[in-house]
């Protein structure tokens, strides 16, 4: 069955450019979604189909679970990891500076 929903697919995708001089552009669209659609049809019928499809439910109730943060929170940790940021990058700046001066002390360039 998996097979068949795969070769509906690819069907309806070599339709697609196959006829791109015979119809207009819209009756190809509809061609390809009905293929689509079918094949999608089938394989929801196949065992991994059905997999699929309870791992997709299980997501979604996972992500109904999850505690999103308020907007105060996400501009909170934003402005926190831009000072951050902001501190490292001098911090950076400082040891790269440093080292620098050093290395043309050492070889007598500075």
């Amino acid at each position: 069955m998996l097979a068949v929903s795969a070769i509906l697919f690819v069907g309806g995708l070599f339709a697609f450019y196959y006829l791109e001089a015979q119809l207009p552009t819209v009756v190809r669209l509809l061609l390809l979604l009905a293929a689509i659609g079918a094949a999608t049809a089938i394989g929801y019928r196949t065992a991994m189909g059905q997999g699929v499809w309870a791992a997709i439910s299980g997501a979604r109730t996972e992500l109904r679970k999850v505690v999103w943060p308020s907007r105060q929170e996400s501009v909170q940790t934003t402005l926190m990891i831009a000072v951050v940021v902001v501190i490292m990058s001098l911090l950076m700046w400082l040891l790269d500076s440093g080292l620098l001066f050093g290395v043309q002390k050492l070889t007598g360039r500075g």
